[in-house]
């Protein structure tokens, strides 16, 4: 056996909170990668209602790696929410029409931070709120009710409003050789097979396989 079938929204039989979000969500500006999943007792499957403001004609990417574990409650305002800051007011007063639409914003007026990415194996704990534009990266813990309003690096745990960085969880040395060790993208027999260094502490051990494997 090689674990659970990534195509299988339910993985857990008789848990339904714990959904594979792959296959649930078909936005064409959601990308999310296998094994990822979402819990939520309310409803597991419906994962698009977290991501706020994201319409298709803005054009933002919403990114999530493989092997990411996210909790009831996160949610992704996206670049939708954004209001133009360069005026007195900042109501949108275009968007209702009725001659309002004289004071549409013109391109570039509106404040735009790109996609929002994020990696692989990151944990995203209970009512975080990540903003437009952040990039997470791989090996990430954001700690419950965080505010994500910049770039988080690799490895790093963060919490609070905004959020800052706690801890990293590894030396600089050691998330080097896990960031080229990326054993999420390893064939997944050879994830099962090195289960047990992938979750133990041994940094030099996970890099001993993967050159092995990447041979």
């Amino acid at each position: 056996m090689n674990g659970p079938d990534p195509q299988n929204k339910h993985p857990m039989d008789g848990f339904p909170q714990v959904c594979f979000i792959k296959n649930t969500v078909d936005a064409p500006n959601i990308t999310i990668g296998d094994y990822t999943y979402y819990d939520d007792p309310e409803d597991s499957e419906d994962f698009v209602r977290n991501v706020l403001y994201h319409f298709p004609f803005i054009g933002d990417q919403l990114v999530i790696g493989k092997f990411c574990a996210i909790a009831r409650g996160v949610r992704f305002i996206m670049n939708g929410a954004n209001h133009k800051l360069s005026g007195i007011s900042t109501y949108p007063f275009q968007i209702f029409g009725g001659g309002w639409e004289k004071v549409m914003p013109k391109e570039g007026e509106l404040p735009y931070k790109g996609d929002t990415v994020i990696g692989n194996d990151v944990w995203i704990g209970y009512e975080a709120l990540i903003m437009p534009g952040v990039r997470i990266g791989n090996g990430a813990i954001i700690s419950s009710r965080s505010v994500v309003v910049s770039d988080v690096p690799a490895y790093a745990v963060v919490g609070g409003n905004p959020a800052k960085v706690i801890k990293k969880r590894f030396s600089d040395e050691e998330i080097a050789m896990l960031e080229e060790s990326a054993w999420w993208d390893w064939p997944i027999e050879k994830v099962t097979e090195h289960l047990d260094i992938i979750v133990s502490g041994d940094v030099e051990a996970l890099h001993r396989c993967a050159k092995q494997i990447l041979l």
